[in-house]
């Protein structure tokens, strides 16, 4: 263990005095250039995800697999990721940010590289077992380098600048990975995620400032961290909160999922024609987000949250009526699904801030844990639901429809249960002043 501490140590900024100093971005350009690294490393979890699902038949036939063991390719790098997750922004606060973002790009290069030379399933597992467990990094580091650089209204606008770059890697990853499939085979996938990834850690290298100085560093404590972790989940409102976030996400991730049997075999569609399903789900993703932005301060949360749930339970219900007396067809099937997203988009920002006002000293550690919480379900999605539901896009619809009513249930009762401790506390004042 010794080892790691010192090899984090050397991989300071080439172009910085000393090791572990921030390198000041206080022009235009510089902001700009780092939007687009932070979102870059960002992509890295989409591009492992959607790059290569529409290569599953072709891996199944090339490792001699069965459709399920494919899917749980996608189960373990679900599983590893969520798990890891708990971890980078701890790391990254002992050891610095850029040190962990420089050595989880080396471990990704190599899981890429040996995901594509995989000649078993198990060995697949494996492999994507490594890619999620050092994938996440940049989605968490990127948050905390952008607040330790930036405060205020500069720093939400290059947050909300890396979201928009960010939003760009779920329309393009499937499309890119069906042509690559189309053109060459399934292992190309893998090997444009590993020069993908050597790109970034040359350029990363080169350019990505440490935000952390060495003297604003904190102790690996295990016992803090221990105490952190179990004050968060213990909350039954952080549960309803991240509950409602996860759950809304589940009811999209369904559909990733179980893209391969929704398109190829449900609507006829081939590897290069994922568009038809990922363009939808983005550009909702992204009008919901552009609309949530607008509305901000201008009408409450709970209402903006409202409207969300709208949107994305009345999606629901048009979808389930639709199947349930049409057969599946374009471009029916998939409209209800960018009205989905939408509604989701407009829920997760206040649901999302409501979570992390529930520990406003350890807010870093919550965002981990809510992030946990959302994975960790995808991945139960990825590897148990979504080949159950698969069979029917009626039942697809009607599991979605499920996610997003829990979705507003949790929702619902986390309002309930808030005004229950308000009242609570208005009582024991007044008691306190009698």
């Amino acid at each position: 263990m010794a080892i790691l501490p010192a090899l984090l140590t050397t991989m300071s900024p080439p172009n910085s005095d000393r090791p572990g100093d921030a390198v000041p971005f206080d022009r235009a350009e510089r902001r700009t250039a780092l939007a687009l690294m932070l979102a870059a490393l960002s992509m890295l979890g989409p591009f492992s995800v959607d790059t290569y699902l529409p290569a599953f038949p072709n891996i199944e036939a090339s490792l001699g697999a069965s459709a399920l063991q494919v899917q749980q390719t996608l189960t373990a790098y679900m599983f590893s990721f969520s798990l890891m997750i708990l971890w980078h922004g701890a790391l990254s606060d002992a050891f610095g940010r850029r040190n962990i973002i420089l050595v989880s790009l080396c471990v990704f290069a190599v899981a890429s590289l040996g995901c594509a030379a995989s000649h078993s399933i198990e060995y697949l597992w494996a492999f994507r077992i490594l890619q999620g467990i050092s994938a996440g990094a940049g989605i968490v580091i990127g948050r905390a380098i952008i607040r330790d650089l930036h405060a205020g209204p500069a720093a939400a606008k290059l947050l909300s600048l890396v979201t928009m770059i960010f939003s760009i890697a779920p329309a393009i990853a499937p499309i890119l990975g069906g042509w690559i499939v189309k053109l060459l085979d399934w292992r190309s996938i893998f090997l444009f995620l590993f020069v993908y990834t050597v790109v970034l850690v040359w350029y990363c290298y080169r350019n990505l400032p440490e935000s952390l100085p060495v003297a604003l560093r904190q102790p690996f404590n295990p016992r803090f961290l221990f105490e952190s972790y179990r004050l968060v989940f213990r909350s039954v409102l952080f549960q309803l909160k991240a509950g409602t976030v996860a759950f809304n996400f589940a009811g999209m991730f369904l559909y990733v999922s179980a893209a391969p049997f929704f398109l190829s075999r449900h609507l006829g569609l081939g590897p290069s024609e994922y568009a038809w399903l990922f363009v939808p789900l983005v550009s909702g993703i992204f009008i919901g987000a552009l609309a949530a932005n607008r509305l901000a301060g201008r009408i409450p949360i709970s209402r903006q949250v409202a409207i969300g749930f709208c949107f994305l339970v009345g999606a629901c219900l048009l979808n389930v009526t639709y199947h349930l007396f049409l057969p599946p067809a374009l471009p029916w099937s998939v409209v209800p699904l960018f009205f989905y997203t939408l509604g989701m988009s407009m829920v997760a920002p206040g649901a999302t801030l409501m979570v992390l006002d529930l520990f406003p000293t350890i807010r870093g550690i919550v965002a981990s844990c809510q992030s946990f919480t959302m994975t960790m379900l995808g991945a139960v999605v990825a590897g148990a639901i979504a080949p159950v539901l698969a069979g029917s896009v009626l039942w697809l619809a009607a599991g979605q429809l499920a996610f997003g009513l829990i979705a507003l249930a949790l929702w619902l009762a986390g309002r309930s249960y808030r005004h229950h401790l308000d009242a609570m506390a208005r009582a024991n004042a007044w008691e306190t002043v009698e």
